[in-house]
């Protein structure tokens, strides 16, 4: 699951930049830092919390604003991958370009740059370590690949030691693209493959930020194979594919949201801080249930979901496609939607990295997900379904025989991981 971000050099005249260059307790005090966390005084205790709200809520927005330009089309991306490379385009930018990506990234507007970093590097510490002793695999890494003509900041190189490299993109622009993929394709365990196409890089690259994201998890109650069998699945109430449908019963959190207008059905992996909600709605004559359910999406009714407290513990009968999506998203006309203002642009400003000038050329970002009796490694029409509430002891069932949104939460990082929707089976 990776973004990339592809920045190309502009003829327009280089603007010099002034910074201040402070030590901070986290590094060496002769060290330069762009964002010293200790400035004189503590960054923000509520900043780690503030940003990862923030987080949830630019994905959900990501989400529908994907959806309406892909809204007939099964959807799988990561808007932590997203998130996290706009958030280093945010350290790199200034002016204008910074405030339109500290607006579409949620960020505090009382927490300064050095907040942010300091956010930044808490949550890549508590990443790596949870992620080591988890019985499931997550790894998120950030790069920062810089021609080796563009002179950066010493205090870039400084806070950013294992996310900057140099590449030779005016002398090399094609191995500069197969390394960039190399490194993709070993850091998603070999998932994404040939993510830049050739012609991707050229001469004119400055610089490629790029973030890639891989999870694989096992099922808490796992799906037993011999119960997955073919079974129909209605894409419309008058079109119907045949899909290998999972089977497991068990003990889950669900509930029915009327704020929603669907069923939600929690699916743990096991280490407890990772979950896929599921979020099925019925099917509408009048309006795409998806996207009615979508809109009603708000952070606050997404909070109720994700909440320990909010769902109810029952045994619950499961029904669930086994399908592998791969997705590929031009997120240019996307996040221009969510008001980056110029970040696409030739006056685009990103002199916190270097004082030459430098404009984003083109975002892109592919993902795959495959879901199967282990875990996830990333009816007829008049089978309505109820909105009447199941007594706690009746077996209630959750068949996902129609189309329905799907969410990766970790709720120890309270960060969206993962999110798409599952409109149809592909059709071999």
């Amino acid at each position: 699951m990776i973004l990339i971000i592809v920045l190309r050099s502009s003829a327009k005249m280089k603007t010099k930049l002034l910074f201040t260059v402070l030590t901070t307790v986290l590094f060496h005090q002769s060290t330069p830092q762009c964002f010293p966390p200790y400035a004189g005084q503590q960054p923000s205790k509520n900043t780690h919390s503030d940003l990862y709200g923030g987080q949830q809520d630019f994905s959900l927005a990501l989400l529908n604003a994907i959806n309406k330009i892909m809204p007939k089309e099964n959807l799988f991306f990561s808007p932590y991958s997203t998130y996290h490379a706009l958030l280093i385009a945010y350290f790199m930018a200034g002016g204008q370009t910074e405030s339109y990506l500290k607006k579409v990234l949620r960020l505090q507007e009382n927490e300064g740059k050095s907040d942010v970093y300091a956010a930044y590097k808490i949550d890549k510490f508590m990443t790596q370590f949870i992620a080591k002793n988890a019985p499931y695999e997550f790894t998120s890494a950030n790069k920062i690949y810089v021609s080796d003509e563009v002179p950066v900041r010493e205090c870039v190189a400084n806070d950013f030691p294992q996310e900057l490299e140099k590449f030779a993109f005016k002398k090399d622009p094609e191995g500069s693209r197969v390394a960039i993929n190399n490194w993709v394709e070993n850091t998603t365990h070999h998932m994404i493959t040939d993510l830049l196409p050739p012609g991707t890089i050229d001469s004119s690259t400055d610089l490629v930020l790029v973030n890639a994201a891989y999870f694989k998890g096992i099922w808490e109650n796992k799906f037993n194979p011999e119960l997955t069998k073919q079974e129909i699945f209605y894409v419309n109430p008058s079109k119907q594919i045949m899909v290998d449908m999972m089977h497991v019963e068990g003990t889950f959190r669900h509930d029915i949201s009327e704020a929603l207008g669907a069923h939600i059905l929690e699916l743990p992996y096991k280490g407890e801080n990772i979950s896929m909600f599921i979020l099925l709605p019925p099917f509408s004559n009048t309006e795409d249930s998806i996207d009615a359910t979508l809109k009603s999406l708000s952070l606050e009714n997404f909070r109720k979901i994700v909440d320990k407290d909010s769902l109810i513990s029952r045994t619950v009968q499961v029904a669930l496609p086994k399908f592998s999506l791969e997705t590929t998203i031009e997120l240019v006309p996307v996040l221009e939607s969510l008001g980056v203002g110029n970040l696409f642009k030739d006056n685009a400003d990103f002199h916190s990295l270097t004082d030459k000038k430098v404009s984003v050329g083109e975002g892109i970002h592919k993902a795959k997900i495959e879901i199967n009796e282990h875990g996830a490694h990333a009816a007829a029409a008049t089978a309505f379904l109820t909105w009447r509430m199941s007594d706690e002891d009746e077996v209630v069932q959750f068949r996902c025989d129609k189309p329905f949104i799907y969410l990766i939460y970790n709720g120890k990082t309270h960060t969206v991981l993962f999110t798409g929707v599952f409109r149809k089976p592909s059709i071999s």
